[in-house]
Formats: C-alpha cells, structure tokens, sequence
C-alpha cells in the first residue's frame, strides 16, 4: 500500500471511479481501490445518480448485509420462530438506509483524507464528483428517509433508533482520537439487533444483549482485517485503527474476539432456550472463524478483503442457527 499523491484529481474519462492515467501497470503491486469502473452503477444508473449510489455505497453492497443479516437473526430468536413479513421488510429497509448515512458522513469527513489513500482515491466528495454541499443535502434526505420508518415501529424502538443516530454520525471522527473506532462501528452496526427485541417483545433480555455484544466483538474482528489493508496509509495521515493496536498481534486478538463472540453466542441459545441444531451451526461458524484466522496474514493486508468479504457467511449461518433452534420443522431437518 502507498499513499497516493495529494492532488485530489477528478476521474477522468474512463469512468466516475477511475482516473486516466492512474491505472496500476503490471507488478506494481495490487490496486486496493475499493470502487470499479464497470460494475452495475455505471451501467444501469444515470451518470447524475452515479456519485450518490457510490457514497452511500450502493455499489458495494456487502456492509449492508452485515448490518442486516444479523438484525434478521434476532427477528428469528425475538419472534422464537419466523418473523413477521412486514417487520423484516421495515428492518431491511432501515439496514440500508442506515447504512447509506454512515458511509456518507464518513466520507464527508474525510474529504481532505481520502483523496491520499489508495483505496478510498476514488470516492466521490473526494475525488471531485459531488460538492460538500450536495453530500449534505443527501444525508439529510435519506435521514428523512429514515424517519418514517419510525411510524412503523413501536415507542421502544423509536427511542433505540433515535439514540443509534449520533453514533452513526460520529464514528468516522473516532479514528482521529481513539485506536478502537470499529468498536462504535460495531455498537452501531449491530443496534438493529437490540431493536429487533425491542419492536418484537417490546423488552429486551440480557439474552439479546449477549447476542449484540457478541456480533460487535465479531465485527471489530473482521473490520480489523478490513483495517489492516489502510493500516500504512493510516499511519502517514496520523490516524488511528485496531490494526494499528494490534500490530503484528493481529491474528491472536482477532482470534479472540471470534472466541469470545462464540461464547456468548452459545450462552445467550442455552439462555434463550435454543434447540440443539443451533449448537451444530455454531460449529460451523466457529470452523468458518478457524479458517478465516488460517487465511489471514497481516503481512499481506491485500488478501484480507477476501476473508473481510467472506464474513457475510457468517451473517448467513447466524440467520440458520436461529431457525433451527426455533422451527420446529427445520429442528427436525437436521
């Protein structure tokens, strides 16, 4: 990884996501921009909607379901058995939605930053697309967005909603004072699982909390993983990641993360009364975080995208163990 030079050039002709001459030349090392030049966006949407789906990251749709997969995991616990239709859509909706503020005001705060690092070179505040301006006036309409999904939810959960919005608007201040800013991505990514109680049962229990904490110590593995592909650039900006506490540590603290993420999985099933599949897929996740530990090398960061991705696998499996330790039917199947 290098920092990229800091002219902040906008993209060129050959796409909103690509600058000419700025394509990597063979053996030049692998090209860690996170935004492409072929992919649906640019043929599907108008070229005016272009920027706006990359800063909410439609185009990179795997932070959704990270966020969503486990929120629909506890729908199936919250409901002991399958959700309600309409309250799956309502927290899909929200899932992307949220998202979409995060990631721009993500990138709204680092404009002056990512135009320096090689993977975020691209992105549109910073490269030129959009204006400050616009970028704003976009947050503030998805967040209108957002708030009539409150009118589908019930008090409880409009209060646990309310509360998830100054996170999600500070957490890209976090990486410039804190070396654990994953940990507030984590809390805020996974807050739909605490509302999905909340909506459901309109309590929560020390049992969903259990399977919150566990999800946010999940998530500040694999975004270790993810953090470790910016963790040079990081450094020559001044700012600060898990990567950069973990060091060459990094394997034995993401490792146990996922240990412990496991052990308050599998007592918040025993506390909520799971049937025994549940325990099965367990083991496959805990294998599926085995491997991942396997793949990982933290002097290859590059290779870490892979794994980083593959955690949606993860999200899955959650969805099927609740299902299995609810559904009566599908207890029998295994």
């Amino acid at each position: 990884m290098s920092v990229v030079s800091g002219d902040g050039r906008a993209p060129g002709a050959r796409h909103a996501g690509v600058a000419s001459g700025d394509v990597r030349t063979a053996g030049s090392g692998p090209d860690l921009s996170d935004m492409r030049p072929d992919d649906w966006v640019a043929h599907w949407l108008p070229a005016a909607w272009g920027p706006y789906a990359r800063l909410c990251r439609l185009d990179r749709p795997v932070g959704t379901w990270l966020t969503l997969l486990p929120a629909l995991a506890a729908l199936v616990q919250a409901a002991d058995g399958w959700p309600a239709v309409w309250r799956v859509v309502v927290f899909s909706v929200g899932a992307l939605l949220m998202r979409g503020v995060g990631c721009t005001f993500n990138d709204i705060f680092d404009r002056n930053f990512d135009h320096r690092v090689e993977r975020t070179r691209f992105r549109p505040l910073t490269s030129g697309q959009l204006t400050l301006g616009a970028a704003l006036w976009f947050a503030a309409a998805q967040l209108l967005v957002c708030a009539t999904l409150l009118l589908a939810i019930n008090v409880y959960s409009r209060w646990l909603a309310l509360a998830l919005v100054p996170l999600v608007v500070i957490y890209p201040l976090c990486k410039r004072f804190t070396y654990w800013p994953q940990a507030v991505l984590g809390v805020a990514f996974n807050w739909g699982m605490l509302m999905a109680w909340s909506d459901t049962r309109d309590v929560v229990p020390w049992m969903a909390v259990a399977m919150w904490l566990g999800a946010v110590l999940w998530q500040i593995g694999y975004d270790a993983i993810y953090a470790y592909i910016d963790l040079r650039d990081d450094r020559m900006l001044g700012l600060r990641s898990v990567a950069m506490r973990f060091g060459d540590q990094g394997r034995r603290w993401i490792g146990g993360l996922y240990a412990i993420t496991l052990a308050l999985w599998v007592a918040a099933g025993l506390g909520m009364g799971m049937a025994w599949p549940y325990y099965l897929v367990m083991a496959v996740i805990a294998a599926h975080f085995i491997w991942q530990m396997q793949e990982f090398d933290v002097r290859r960061p590059e290779r870490g995208l892979r794994v980083f991705r593959a955690n949606m696998q993860v999200g899955v499996l959650l969805i099927v163990a609740a299902l299995a330790g609810t559904v009566p039917g599908l207890r029998m199947a295994f």
